[in-house]
Order: C-alpha cells, then sequence, then structure tokens
C-alpha cells in the first residue's frame, strides 16, 4: 500500500484512542454541570482520579474492539458508511462489556448517566474523527497526492468505463496512467520502463494466459494485482475480496506483510535485534578480540547483498577469511583480486548447484573464522543490519548479486521481503538444502507468515545452530 495510505491507517489509532478519552472526560464534565445536577443531584462518589483511572482502561479495551471490528483494516477502498455503522456496533460491543461488568462484579455505581452519555458521545467524537479524517484523505488525492499509479489491462470498452470511472473519483486514490488490450511480452517490456503501483485485469477468465503473465510481472515488480472477474481455479495466492467504488475487485497479494502485518513485524525486528544484541555482547567482544589476535583489521566484512524489493544493501559480518582472500570493495584491488580467485574455487570446489555457492574446504577461511562459521557467530553484525531496516529476523537468506543474476523470474517473491538472520529454510536443513528447496520453503513462508510462525523459528534456530544440523 502506499505510504500515505498507512499513514492515515496508523494514525486512525491514537486518535481514536484520544477521542475515546475526551468522550469519557466530556461525560464526567457534562454530568457535575449545573443544568444537569438541576435535573438530578450527584448522589454517588466517584473522584477524578479515580474515574481518569477508569477511563484510560477502559478506552484502551474499546480500541482493541474496534480493531477485532476491522476498524484498522488497510484495504484503502473501504467505504466511510461501513466504518461508521461498525463504529456504533463496537462501541455498543463496549458498552455492553462495561454493563456486563458492572452487574456480575456487583459494583455500587449508580451513575448510568455516565455510561450512557460516554457511549454515545464516544461514537459522535469517533464518527467526527473518521469523518475528517476521510475528507483529508480525499482533500489531498483531489491535489495529486499519495495516488495509485495504476493500469488497467483488457478490452477496451471495458477498461475504458473503467479508467473514465477512476478519473472521475479521484477520492478512491487511483490515477489510471494507461490502459492496455492485452498483457503482450512487448506490453510488459513498456511498463518496465515507468512501473505502476497496480494492474487490473478486467477478464482474466477470458484470456487465462495472459492473466498468469500479468501476475508473474506483478510478482516479479512487486506490484499489487487486481482483477474484476471470478477468481479461476490457476491462482493459489491470498486474495482480497472489496470493491474500488462500485466496481467489485479481487485483490492478489502473495503475503500478508502489507499494512499492518509488516508493521508489526519490523517493531518484533526492532526490539528482538536490541535484545539480541545485548544478550550476545560478550560473543562481539570474543569474536573481535579473536580476530584481532589472528589476523588484525578489519573485524567486520562488508558485504554487497540484494534485500526487499531488489535494493542492495551492506550486510555485516564477523570476518573469517584471511584479508587478501577477502572480496568487495572494502578491500580494494586486493578485494577485486580474490573475486577472481573465488570464482576459480567455485568452478573446483563447488558444493551447491543452481544459482548459490558454497565452497567445500574452503582455504581462505582462518582457524577462527572456522570456528565463527560453525556456530554462525560470524553473523551476528547482522543485527545491526536488522535495526537499520535491510534486514528481518526471520526471512529468506540474503542474496548475493552475482547469485540473482542467475535467478528464474519464479524467484521474484523471494525479493517481496527483508532478507532474514534465520528462516524457514534455514532451520529445515541448513547448507543440505538445494537452492530450489530453499525457494520453495521461502516461499511457502512468505505466502503463509503469521508472528506465531516468526516465534517458532526463532526459537527454533539456537537448537539447530547447536545440533550443527547443516552447518558448513
Amino acid at each position: 500500500m502506499k505510504r500515505l495510505e498507512f499513514i492515515f491507517t496508523f494514525l486512525q489509532l491514537p486518535i481514536d484512542y484520544g477521542l475515546l478519552l475526551l468522550a469519557g472526560f466530556s461525560a464526567y464534565n457534562l454530568r457535575y454541570a449545573d443544568v444537569v445536577q438541576a435535573i438530578r443531584p450527584v448522589l454517588f462518589n466517584l473522584s477524578w482520579k479515580h474515574y481518569w483511572a477508569a477511563v484510560v482502561v477502559v478506552a484502551l479495551s474499546w480500541i482493541l474492539i474496534f480493531a477485532l471490528f476491522g476498524l484498522y483494516s488497510t484495504d484503502p477502498n473501504r467505504k466511510l458508511a461501513r466504518d461508521l455503522a461498525r463504529v456504533f456496533v463496537a462501541c455498543s460491543t463496549g458498552f455492553a462489556g462495561i454493563t456486563i461488568y458492572v452487574f456480575f462484579t456487583l459494583q455500587k455505581f449508580d451513575s448510568r448517566f455516565l455510561v450512557l452519555a460516554s457511549w454515545l458521545l464516544a461514537i459522535l467524537y469517533i464518527w467526527l474523527g473518521r469523518i475528517v479524517m476521510k475528507l483529508l484523505k480525499n482533500w489531498l488525492y483531489h491535489l495529486g497526492y499519495g495516488l495509485r499509479r495504476t493500469v488497467i489491462v483488457g478490452e477496451e470498452s471495458v477498461a475504458e468505463i473503467i479508467a473514465k470511472y477512476l478519473r472521475a473519483k479521484p477520492a478512491l486514490g487511483y490515477r489510471v496512467v494507461g490502459t492496455i488490450p492485452s498483457f503482450t511480452m512487448a506490453a510488459a517490456e513498456g511498463l518496465q520502463k515507468n512501473l505502476p503501483d497496480e494492474l487490473i485485469f478486467t477478464n482474466p477468465k477470458a484470456n487465462e494466459k495472459e492473466a498468469l503473465r500479468a501476475i508473474d510481472f506483478a510478482n516479479t515488480h512487486h506490484l499489487i494485482f487486481k482483477y474484476s472477474a471470478d477468481l479461476f481455479d490457476t491462482i493459489s495466492t491470498n486474495i482480497t475480496i472489496s470493491a474500488i467504488g462500485a466496481i467489485p475487485i479481487i485483490e492478489l497479494r502473495r503475503t500478508k506483510l502489507f499494512g499492518w502485518g509488516g508493521f508489526a513485524k519490523r517493531i518484533v525486528d526492532i526490539v528482538g535485534a536490541v535484545l539480541l544484541l545485548i544478550i550476545t555482547s560478550p560473543l562481539w567482544l570474543i569474536a573481535a578480540v579473536g580476530i584481532l589476535i589472528e589476523t588484525g583489521r578489519p573485524i567486520i566484512y562488508k558485504n554487497e547483498r540484494v534485500g526487499r524489493f531488489g535494493k542492495k544493501f551492506i550486510a555485516f559480518k564477523f570476518r573469517s577469511m584471511y584479508q587478501d582472500s577477502s572480496t568487495g570493495t572494502q578491500f580494494g584491488t586486493a578485494g577485486q583480486k580474490a573475486l577472481e580467485t573465488e570464482e576459480q574455487l567455485i568452478k573446483k570446489q563447488n558444493g551447491k548447484s543452481g544459482p548459490i555457492y558454497k565452497i567445500l574446504n574452503d582455504p581462505r577461511v582462518t582457524p577462527f573464522g572456522h570456528f565463527l562459521r560453525r556456530w554462525s557467530l560470524d553473523e551476528l553484525p547482522q543485527c545491526l543490519n536488522v535495526i537499520k531496516g535491510d534486514m528481518s529476523l526471520v526471512g529468506p537468506r540474503p542474496h548475493q548479486p552475482r547469485e540473482v543474476k542467475q535467478y528464474a523470474d519464479t524467484h521474484a517473491i523471494l525479493f517481496a521481503i527483508r532478507p532474514g538472520l534465520t528462516g524457514l529454510a534455514q532451520i529445515s536443513g541448513r547448507s543440505d538444502l538445494t537452492f530450489e528447496e530453499e525457494a520453495r520453503l521461502d516461499t511457502f513462508y512468505i505466502e503463509k507468515w503469521t508472528l506465531f510462525t516468526d516465534c517458532i523459528i526463532l526459537i527454533k534456530t539456537p537448537w539447530i545452530v547447536l545440533k550443527k544440523t547443516g552447518a558448513w
């Protein structure tokens, strides 16, 4: 999803929480207003201090109820009217929860006015907040900010109808940058020069081969693929059924790691990487001292890798090779010569098949480097890559640029998420797996991702390392 959409969805949560607090405080002040007391005097004794603490907790529980009712969905096409209806139902559920709690705990609480007023004011305030946010987003769309650049594929008459509809309603958040009658190889080459954000296919059922080609293109270039027809059997991926205005749409996504899923994973990555860095800090000291004593500086080896969306980054590792055998620009001319030596070793001693390589009995690795690799300690500095946002705690292994050049188009999904310190492939055989086996496991992980899966992989990783399964 576009950054503007996610910013609005993210901001909605603290805004809703603030408005719920405001509703509770407004109800309290209203109950003590002279007008209300003239009708019915205050007979209960509830101090502001105790009431404030209760409102903070109740408002937080209502936010959880809002989330369960889908009020923080990242679907950019959801209707305002539907959201407002869900707000009413969610607030009513929270109101019912308070009533049941008071009844069953036999709380001495005589002010029904406070509960009713808080419920009504919460609905009113949240409605107003949602309407203002929607108007603000629509205004930005009208100004041209955050629009999703879209290409429509299909019969000219149908494609033009959809294009005309989207152009007439900029508040939907789409900018149609082109329509093409069919998804040919020539069309794909043309789109590569100026990639859109989304592809909308008007009738994939009638043009199944073209639709599959378009899906592959969308996956390869990390575009959102949508279509306005019945689902066909050859698609096996995550789908979302929604609508663009009055147009029913089915959206295909290869991973749940968009919107809140990606946000949650990123938070876990940052917290986990910081904790891992702290816990393993003695090992960092041992590794640094060992490298310095054995071969001197540099301690950290900087290696170029390919990450999310095919972007290159520098991965950090403890140096496990002799200086004159280490590749990369970090070592200047010697690094270039080392690369040539490495290519010769790959031809003679490669223990893997396919795009990736693993040099058997690598003579470039130092004795202490063997120890670091044996226990995967050389990869600890990648915690810094996780904190920076180049990598994740869990994901596919980091890809080398020269390996990526040999990947097939079907492997493009591996770049849909950040590479990881560990992953499903790493705990399922490590170096014993072929590249295709790794790719299948990583694809399965990407398509079926959950935070629970990440937790299981992180828990299993130390045991796999200690067993030295698949370690070279």
